[in-house]
């Protein structure tokens, strides 16, 4: 057994005790039960996203030229979703118009890594339920590819995402292109457990995302991204703690996790909202999504133990669910402005739900949880929904 797994064992030890003196309500016991509920509600979907994901071709961002990219065929390329041509400059730089996505972006290497993204942990999850090794060959075929292969592999940082046209040739804000990887990190950490990962493949993955940490700290770019004010924080984070996991770096997610406790909780007012997200001109998408990262990002770094954590006035994630519950149970009490776009797509089955649920003793929660769509269509909601196989996180 690895340190790693011995660590987790230990701590699960602990949890259990905890829990067991001051008792259970419902289904907000251990992460060991919320296993067991995630294997129940998700089992027959698990099943089908894994079969389905076979098919998925393993595609990274070398299959897709970049006219417009400064950069190298190796290297990830986006274009930043609100802006748009300016009428009274058309030779000039790109003009934001927030919250309204321009449909001829160039959108290819980002939609190559969210495919990749959804089939590998669906991939991993299949296996983790059937242990049919098929399953686990084909997630490893797609982290070779995009990690370890020298023809194929990306270029471990993020120097060309969401560029402005006709102006800047990356942003840090492009860091959120990367979000959906938290969960390819987490897939890999379970595929080591597999016979279908090599030596010579976990080898070659954890290089690659320690050397994409390493950027995200100490980059211009990824110290922006770290210090932004608002869900992008939350989300470079996420990020961060997931790849620390993956690489045994347990003195950065320590940093992770003080910063969460100290900066990132700052963000939310007393009443559990967030007002930055709320200004947005798409509060009611931004709120789900910020909430959703920063559960995941608490189950990350400490699981119901950090869940639970509140500042000295009750801010925390278990109030932050109290805020938002009533408004995904039923979108009409919504009392600010309605999303400009996309609002009609929400909500889904957010993780959030469903790590403060296990954690804050909540059942209504768990209950809308596993209600929701967890398989939504619009792209714009896929593009904001950071975790799909919540399976892999309660191991």
């Amino acid at each position: 057994m690895t340190q790693q797994a011995s660590r987790r064992v230990f701590l699960r030890g602990v949890m259990g005790a905890m829990i067991a003196s001051r008792g259970v309500r419902g289904w907000a016991a251990t992460e060991q039960d919320g296993a067991a509920l995630v294997r129940r509600v998700d089992r027959a979907r698990t099943l089908r996203l894994a079969a389905r994901s076979m098919q998925v071709p393993v595609a990274t961002v070398t299959s897709f030229p970049a006219q417009r990219s400064p950069g190298g065929p190796h290297d990830f390329y986006s274009e930043a979703d609100y802006f748009w041509p300016n009428p009274k400059n058309p030779a000039g730089p790109y003009v934001e118009v927030d919250g309204k996505s321009n449909p001829d972006n160039f959108l290819d290497h980002r939609k190559a890594m969210l495919a990749m993204a959804m089939a590998v942990p669906a991939l991993t999850a299949g296996w983790v339920v059937t242990k049919k090794k098929a399953y686990a060959d084909r997630a490893v075929e797609h982290l070779r590819a995009w990690f370890v292969t020298a023809a194929t592999r990306m270029t471990p940082n993020l120097e060309y995402a969401q560029a402005v046209r006709q102006g800047v040739s990356g942003r840090s804000w492009g860091i959120i292109d990367t979000l959906h990887l938290a969960e390819v990190a987490r897939a890999a950490s379970v595929l080591e457990q597999t016979k279908a990962m090599t030596n010579e493949d976990s080898a070659g993955v954890a290089a690659w995302f320690r050397e994409y940490l390493g950027w995200l700290q100490h980059s211009k770019k990824g110290m922006a991204e770290r210090d932004a004010s608002n869900n992008h924080a939350v989300a470079w984070a996420l990020q961060a703690a997931e790849f620390a996991r993956l690489v045994n770096d347990e003195p950065t997610r320590q940093e992770i996790r003080e910063r969460y406790q100290t900066v990132l909780i700052e963000q939310m007012s007393r009443d559990g909202s967030y007002p930055r997200e709320l200004k947005r001109t798409k509060p009611y998408g931004y709120s789900i999504f910020n909430f959703d990262v920063m559960a995941g990002l608490a189950w990350s770094l400490g699981g119901e133990q950090e869940i639970r954590w509140a500042t000295t006035d009750g801010r925390g994630m278990c109030r932050a669910a109290e805020f938002l519950y009533p408004y995904l149970k039923d979108k009409s009490s919504w009392p600010y402005a309605k999303d400009v776009q996309h609002f009609d797509a929400w909500p889904v089955r957010s993780p959030g739900l469903l790590f403060c649920g296990l954690a804050c003793g909540r059942d209504e929660y768990l209950k809308l949880w596993e209600r929701l769509d967890p398989d939504p269509k619009d792209a714009e909601v896929n593009r904001n929904f950071p975790i799909r196989q919540p399976l892999l996180w309660m191991l």
